[in-house]
């Protein structure tokens, strides 16, 4: 498989550790708060729904990095795990922008699709 399409699908993945330590470990933190625009409050009063949230985006992230070692090459099933998570990605990041903020729809669903175009054209 390309090299561009899997540096698409390692920055994916990369993209989602990040979501995972924002919402984990930083949800209450002033960075945490100033990203999701927050009170200290509601922050304090989400901070576990927001945990749960971030474990399931390093899901995403260990499901796309999973495929990036299986390998792009679609006999050894690394391209229908990338394709697999990347369609989670971009389903979870279409309801995000539809239920949560519009902003959701650039930073998550956008470079899933992206990433998902690479892989199914390499």
């Amino acid at each position: 498989m390309h090299l561009a399409a899997q540096i698409l699908v390692a920055l994916v993945a990369l993209l989602h550790v990040w979501f995972l330590v924002l919402e984990m470990f930083l949800w209450d933190k002033p960075l945490g708060r100033k990203t999701f625009g927050s009170t200290a409050e509601f922050a304090a009063s989400t901070k576990v729904l927001a945990a749960n949230q971030g474990l399931y985006n390093g899901f995403l992230a260990a499901g796309l990095a999973w495929g990036l070692l299986l390998g792009g090459d679609a006999s050894a099933g690394g391209r229908s795990v990338q394709v697999f998570f990347l369609a989670c990605v971009i389903v979870a990041g279409v309801f995000g922008a539809a239920t949560a903020s519009r902003k959701i729809l650039f930073v998550q669903a956008l470079p899933a699709v992206i990433a998902l175009a690479c892989v199914l054209a390499a």
